[in-house]
């Protein structure tokens, strides 16, 4: 079992013990009684340049802990006055050391766009998205088959939460434009080795029409990577570790954003 698939299975864990404080039925009514918000997330990475989503995360089983400290509200208030796009917020608490809490707490601070950042294995956990504030949902392809696919980002778009789609290969480009993606990343990294290879953003983009919006995700971490995927027609960027790492995270977001601006 590689680690996509052992967080997968305790992702199941952690949901159906929630399912017993409060049931799936109630989740779904709360969940369709709430505002429709329009799209914000996916409306937001339609900027005229390439738009960055900055991540907020403690830690990853790859790099283990990134922010000893984590003044999450503080970090999405940087990123907002930063200007980012949207921001993502890790929710799995087990590997990422991230929480439904995180969210809501975030949600309730900054107007900015929120995607949550988690291992959606089931239904359930895109209601719970919604009522946590959330604007998007991650899929991501490797752990859902075709029509499970499918029908998550129809009961997101049900609900005015966008789906980012998450791919790894050409198979998963295709499973996602199948489905009926209307955002498609790209993990630069292989979650079942960690490895990373930024070229293959550039390389699967070529797959994806251009009315889909494209993301690129992960091995971020410089301005000259930016602009190179901002030539190849990136909408966005999803980037963690490195503005994470930073003391100053507006610094950090102007100084990635410096060749798509015309600097150094």
């Amino acid at each position: 079992m590689n680690i996509l698939q052992e967080i997968a299975m305790r992702t199941k864990q952690r949901i159906e013990a929630q399912k017993q404080i409060m049931s799936l039925q109630k989740v779904m009514e709360a969940a369709h009684s709430s505002m429709d918000t329009g799209f914000p997330f996916e409306k937001a990475l339609l900027a005229n340049d390439i738009a960055f989503i900055c991540e907020i995360k403690k830690a990853s089983p790859s790099k283990c802990i990134i922010a000893d400290e984590f003044p999450h509200v503080d970090i999405a208030k940087d990123y907002e006055a930063a200007s980012a796009a949207a921001i993502s917020v890790l929710t799995e608490p087990y590997w990422f050391m991230g929480s439904d809490q995180y969210l809501r707490e975030i949600a309730n601070a900054v107007k900015t766009p929120l995607l949550r950042k988690d291992f959606t294995i089931d239904e359930y956990m895109i209601y719970q998205a919604k009522l946590l504030g959330a604007n998007a949902v991650l899929l991501i392809c490797s752990i859902l088959d075709n029509h499970t696919l499918a029908r998550y980002i129809a009961i997101a778009h049900s609900m005015g939460l966008s789906a980012l789609v998450e791919t790894h290969n050409e198979d998963e480009v295709k499973m996602a434009l199948q489905a009926g993606a209307r955002i498609i990343g790209v993990n630069n990294r292989n979650l079942k080795t960690f490895e990373v290879d930024i070229t293959l953003s550039e390389r699967l983009k070529t797959l994806v029409p251009p009315e889909i919006i494209f993301v690129a995700e992960s091995g971020i971490g410089s301005p000259k990577d930016v602009e190179q995927l901002r030539k190849v027609g990136a909408n966005a960027v999803l980037i963690g570790e490195s503005i994470m790492r930073s003391a100053d995270k507006k610094a950090a977001i102007d100084h990635l954003r410096g060749y798509s601006h015309g600097q150094n």
